[in-house]
């Protein structure tokens, strides 16, 4: 194997070890927002990780955050709880964070 074939290799490796820290981290966001928001409903104890197992699920519907924000803001609406969209977007944006902190590579 060459030098350039290490180094293509190597690059291959780091890419897929970066896709599945992304993948990682947005499902941990999601999972955060979901506790999140279970909390502003009201939910306790197994509700509470049900209903964040759901939010985490409701992702997979549709390319993009837009299907996440629209179940979050719907349970709201629907259950009176005065938390609108923007909102939702502003705390899946917190969570992002907190999410690549979590999973992100350790010193």
């Amino acid at each position: 194997m060459t030098t350039f074939d290490e180094r293509e290799k190597g690059y291959e490796r780091k890419f897929q070890h970066d896709q599945e820290l992304a993948f990682k981290a947005k499902a941990r966001r999601n999972k955060l927002l979901g506790l999140w928001a279970a909390d502003q409903l009201g939910l306790k104890g197994e509700a509470r990780e049900a209903y964040a197992g759901d939010v985490v699920a409701s992702d997979f519907e549709k390319p993009g955050d837009e299907d996440i924000i629209k179940k979050v803001a719907g349970d709201f609406a629907r259950k009176g709880v005065k938390l609108d969209a923007a909102r939702v977007r502003a705390e899946l944006e917190r969570f992002a964070a907190e999410a690549k902190r979590q999973v992100g590579p350790k010193p």
